[in-house]
């Protein structure tokens, strides 16, 4: 891939052979922002996991301590009777049932997420070719088919971010990326970002999971480079 005179330029800065201290890496990625928009931050980490076997799949959900700087979620809750004002009263921006699964089956999407009272995934059920492969399928496991829907709902408008090993598979192992901010972010609100994903992934890892879990970990910008990451930094930084 073609490389342009500002991306070399902002490549200059980053050591290809060094893993960077969390401290270091932080101040880093913000110096290689200079795009004229609030560039995300991503985490990449590499886990040693097989995802040919299931029982080593890695997925999980957190709320990042300043979220992830992208606008509030649209939450769409398939709900009725008592649960349905529940969830009305906890900010959902759609609410219903069998009217909303048509309107989705006929190709309407205008929402970031969904969730539902498990009473409800009759209704759902049908709707997974279209929801699942936009990662927005309810489930007991995240925490989106629950009847606990108000408390879901105001989660999720808080900045959950619900994340899967399965982002990419390879001989390796798995990679998985997720946004842990914005460059206007202070240093100090990325830092805790960061470790709280981390720390995430690691609790996450599955009893299956042979030898090095987190095997490599990197930062970067939208439209910058990567920046390789200290683990063992990170795990002593953890660790207190």
């Amino acid at each position: 891939m073609k490389r342009g005179k500002r991306y070399k330029k902002i490549s200059e800065l980053v050591d290809k052979q060094k893993y960077y201290e969390l401290e270091e890496a932080v101040d880093l990625v913000k110096k290689t922002a200079s795009a004229k928009f609030d560039e995300t931050v991503e985490l990449a980490t590499q886990l040693g996991v097989d995802l040919r076997h299931a029982d080593q799949a890695v997925r999980g959900a957190v709320s990042l301590p300043h979220g992830t700087g992208k606008a509030q979620l649209r939450v769409l809750a398939f709900a009725q009777g008592e649960k349905a004002t529940e969830a009305e009263n906890a900010g959902a921006d759609y609410v219903g049932g069998e009217e909303l699964a048509k309107k989705i089956a006929d190709g309407w999407l205008d929402f970031d997420a969904v969730v539902a009272t498990p009473d409800m995934m009759r209704v759902v059920a049908p709707l997974g070719r279209i929801l699942g492969p936009r990662g927005m399928m309810p489930s007991p496991r995240a925490g989106t088919v629950t009847n606990e829907i108000g408390a879901m709902i105001k989660e999720i408008k808080a900045g959950r971010l619900e994340w899967s090993s399965s982002t990419r598979i390879d001989r390796v192992g798995a990679v998985l990326h997720v946004p842990v901010g914005k460059v206007s972010f202070t240093k100090d609100q990325l830092k805790e970002n960061i470790l709280t994903m981390i720390d995430a992934i690691i609790k996450a890892k599955p009893a299956a999971a042979k030898g090095k879990y987190l095997k490599s970990a990197s930062i970067s910008c939208t439209m910058g480079p990567g920046i390789k990451l200290d683990t063992q930094d990170l795990v002593n930084l953890l660790e207190g």
